[in-house]
């Protein structure tokens, strides 16, 4: 029996499927048959190959939680791991156990046996979890380092850089450095990814991403450091910088595409002590959904602001460091509110996602359209909601307040730790307290937290001392959860996030104490007195709920007022 056959005859696939998995190009390139199905979300893949495995009188393993023999990684060649996608993961009398995703994968076991003089017994593992292997064993872009695959074609530079000529330009553009690059983007944009860093450091190159908001160092070849400089002016091709100049501080944007989707790679370039530094953020276009509900947002909260965001004038504050989803939250809001009969516009540094019907503004201060300028142009465009990007002076802030006063609800963002503290920011910024306190309607405080990865949650009954005296421990023997380590969150035990909300409606109380100049602490115990949840409870609420833990909350949030 043949791959179809076996999951024709299991009821995972039926004849259709197999007719629209043949026509794909993937399968004429060489791809097998149940990986394209895999791809296409027809069958999930360990169920394929158990499927197989049984069917071939195979044995399926689990690589995640493997011991790899050091003894068998050595009895076979780095160039024959990465070109037949195999891993060999023991070696006892005689005999080396190989993992394939292929169970017909002839001709890679011949080669493996003569190259070897070992009697090679292959077992099936996930495809994912024999790239996870090869990258963490020989690193991202070994394959690169070594020449030893070909270019891939499904990243596509969308805006294509002119040719640029000179030495340091035919270095970056050989094959073997274009190949890493896309590598290392590809390897990004997989893990999901909002940032890479490449960091020049005395000792070589590293590499880290920033997965879920948390850095991770990625595993390298030692080799890659003879073509740190050659990558560096790669990527400074790509953004469209000046490669000859090292001495300044560039900024530029690449625009890819990856299985039709599209992806906007804002990069910036510092020199640092031991050579230039490039960070990317990655804005996944295509992967992002503007949804209220999706956010984390309990009912509660949930149903408060979204009768706040139909109010028809005034100004609600988003507030929260960089990198707390502030503008995911704005987003979403205008979203919530878009419709035939309502004008948007916004004024944004950058313009992050292009929104559909929404008019857009991007800033650009060397030519003197700061916010505060389009601000003023947008109210001449008629708009009844205006998103700010952010109130970073006293003049965008006073025209944000008259935007309001003139009959425009106006969102924007503003970077305090508390929504207490907004209202005194603002009028430390020097807007008059009176007409802070007539205007805001609401702040948003925000942040976020891993979410429990649902593959591999568990339960636990937690120690008493292992909680935060703040903790709201429930009655009785309660259970809070956490994620063991799986496949899906490489072994992290989270994946995704998800938003914690503190959402300050301004009443009379509140609005009076702007008025007065009160401190951010006399705020904050009145709006506890008026029964909000902060950043902390919602924290925990969530905790409670299965969501996070507690040492998420923990680690984004500080102890409440007492």
């Amino acid at each position: 029996m043949d791959v179809a056959q076996i999951l024709l005859h299991k009821g995972l696939v039926n004849e259709g499927q197999l007719a629209d998995a043949r026509r794909t190009p993937a399968l004429t390139q060489g791809r097998p048959l149940h990986l394209v199905l895999v791809d296409m979300g027809v069958v999930d893949e360990a169920t394929a190959l158990e499927a197989l495995a049984e069917s071939l009188g195979m044995e399926y393993v689990e690589l995640a939680n493997l011991q790899i023999d050091p003894n068998a990684l050595s009895a076979v060649p780095a160039k024959v791991i990465y070109r037949q996608a195999v891993f060999p993961i023991a070696r006892s009398n005689g005999t080396l156990r190989v993992a394939t995703s292929d169970p017909f994968a002839v001709y890679a076991l011949d080669e493996l046996e003569a190259m070897t003089g070992l009697h090679v017994e292959p077992v099936l593992a996930s495809a994912r979890e024999i790239d996870r292997l090869v990258k963490q064993h020989f690193g991202v872009g070994g394959e690169t380092v070594e020449q030893l695959v070909a270019e891939r074609e499904d990243l596509e530079i969308l805006d294509v850089p002119d040719k640029v000529e000179g030495e340091l330009a035919a270095e970056a553009q050989e094959p073997s450095v274009v190949r890493l690059v896309n590598e290392i983007l590809l390897e990004a944009i997989e893990q999901r990814a909002s940032d890479v860093h490449v960091e020049s450091h005395e000792a070589g190159v590293k590499i880290r991403y920033r997965v879920d908001g948390m850095l991770g160092r990625q595993p390298m070849p030692p080799e890659i450091d003879r073509f740190k400089n050659a990558m560096i002016s790669r990527l400074k091709i790509m953004a469209r910088m000046n490669i000859a100049e090292k001495r300044l501080p560039q900024d530029g944007r690449i625009k890819l595409r990856l299985h039709g989707r599209e992806i906007d790679v804002r990069v910036s370039v510092i020199p640092m002590l031991h050579g230039e530094g490039i960070v990317m953020r990655l804005l996944d276009k295509g992967g992002s959904q503007f949804d209220l509900r999706r956010l984390g947002m309990a009912e509660d909260t949930y149903a408060t602001f979204q009768k706040l965001i139909q109010r028809p004038h005034g100004i609600l504050l988003v507030t929260g460091p960089t990198g707390s989803g502030k503008t995911t939250t704005l987003y979403s809001a205008l979203r919530e509110i878009q419709d035939e009969t309502i004008k948007i516009v916004t004024v944004e540094d950058p313009v992050e996602y292009h929104l559909e019907s929404i008019n857009q503004i991007q800033v650009h201060s060397r030519i003197g359209l700061t916010f505060a300028a389009g601000l003023r142009s947008i109210l001449r465009h008629d708009p009844d909601v205006i998103l700010v990007g952010e109130i970073r002076d006293l003049e965008t802030a006073e025209t944000a307040i008259q935007s309001s006063l003139t009959g425009h609800l106006v969102f924007s963002t503003l970077h305090t730790n508390d929504a207490a503290s907004a209202f005194v920011r603002l009028v430390d910024m020097g807007i008059e307290p009176y007409l802070v306190a007539s205007t805001v309607e609401a702040i948003m405080a925000q942040r976020l937290v891993r979410e429990i990865c649902h593959g591999c949650k568990q339960e636990y009954h937690p120690e008493p001392d292992d909680l935060p005296p703040d903790f709201p421990r429930p009655p009785g023997d309660f259970v809070l959860y956490r994620g063991a380590g799986c496949r899906a969150c490489r072994n992290i035990g989270f994946r995704g996030r998800l938003g914690i909300f503190e959402l300050l409606v301004a009443n009379e109380k509140v609005r009076h104490m702007t008025v007065e100049r009160a401190s951010s602490t006399v705020i904050l115990k009145q709006a506890l007195d008026d029964g909000m949840i902060t950043l902390r409870q919602d924290g925990w609420r969530k905790v409670l709920a299965g969501q996070t833990t507690v040492s998420e909350v923990l680690r984004v949030t500080k102890g409440d007022l007492s």
